[in-house]
């Protein structure tokens, strides 16, 4: 199993949630997170003064898949509903993943995500 975390503009948020839902990925959590990356954030005038905005607002995904092939499948749909080529457009993680219970159930492995 396969833990994906991409951090993503928030805008592209219904994108990459019709992109993951086209090629049929449900099991998704979303969060709201913030951070920086090489860009470094930007200046904005508040009341007059210049201020440094360096932790920008981002959508956050994570996503666990059952094999290799899954996780190339999702990461490239990210990939592609996230793409604007300008910086900013955010970074996709993989990990393995040792092991995963449905709560619930107590089903263990890849029976806790289908």
């Amino acid at each position: 199993m396969i833990k994906i975390e991409a951090i993503v503009r928030e805008e592209k948020f219904e994108d990459i949630k019709e992109a993951l839902t086209k090629i049929e990925v449900n099991g998704v959590t979303v969060s709201q997170v913030v951070g920086c990356g090489k860009q470094k954030g930007y200046k904005e005038l508040v009341r007059g003064t210049e201020v440094s905005i360096t932790m920008l607002p981002k959508i956050k995904f994570e996503i666990i898949v059952s094999s290799e092939e899954w996780e190339k499948k999702t990461i490239k749909a990210i990939q592609e509903a996230a793409y604007t080529g300008k910086p900013g457009d955010g970074k996709i993680f993989s990990y393995d993943l040792r092991s995963v219970m449905r709560v619930r159930t107590k089903e263990i492995g890849t029976a806790a995500i289908n």
